[in-house]
């Protein structure tokens, strides 16, 4: 990302980039305090705009590349930026046919997952194909379309929003389907 694909006016950042596919993305996030280290770098010498100066002085960019690094070892697990962009994707889509009575046809489950992938799409910048296959979870998919599907619990996991609980509920049962939503 270049220092051009943003503007900040006072707290409210907003990036606009040309993403995969050709597709231009924009994003506001308002934040007083992102918005003062985002103007910071963005005014270092170059056009790139996240980088950083070394204890020595050195300009140094920051890829795809450095933020996996940085979160397997903040992790201690081997996570990516996909694992974020594939749990998010995984709870939009959650969290929007969690919402939805069971459908009664395979041609109504196709129609309302299709609505779904182009929502979540749209919300990733990627093509509907991209996100059903790389992203979204394939059991969250077919339990709408069979029916399996329920409402999150009413006690979500602390730390976690609805419909994140009630993904991290669906893939433990996946896993072990005696597992209990609750900690022990």
């Amino acid at each position: 990302m270049r220092d051009e694909h943003v503007e900040i006016d006072n707290a409210t950042l907003t990036f606009e980039f040309r993403a995969k596919s050709g597709k231009i993305q924009t994003l506001r996030l308002r934040d007083p305090r992102l918005a003062r280290i985002v103007g910071r770098v963005r005014d270092l010498p170059g056009q790139e705009l996240f980088q950083y100066v070394d204890e020595a002085g050195t300009r140094h960019t920051v890829g795809s590349a450095d933020v996996n690094d940085y979160l397997r070892a903040a992790m201690g697990e081997a996570f990516t930026a996909k694992d974020f962009r594939t749990w998010a994707a995984t709870v939009l889509a959650a969290g929007d046919l969690c919402g939805e009575d069971p459908p009664e046809t395979g041609t109504e489950a196709k129609r309302r997952l299709k609505r779904t992938i182009d929502a979540v799409a749209a919300r990733l910048g990627n093509t509907p194909a991209v996100c059903r296959k790389s992203y979204i979870h394939p059991e969250v998919l077919a339990a709408f379309a069979e029916g399996r599907l329920s409402e999150p619990p009413a006690e979500p996991w602390p730390g976690l929003g609805r419909d994140e609980a009630a993904v991290l509920v669906f893939l433990r049962h996946l896993s072990d389907p005696a597992a209990s939503f609750y900690r022990n």
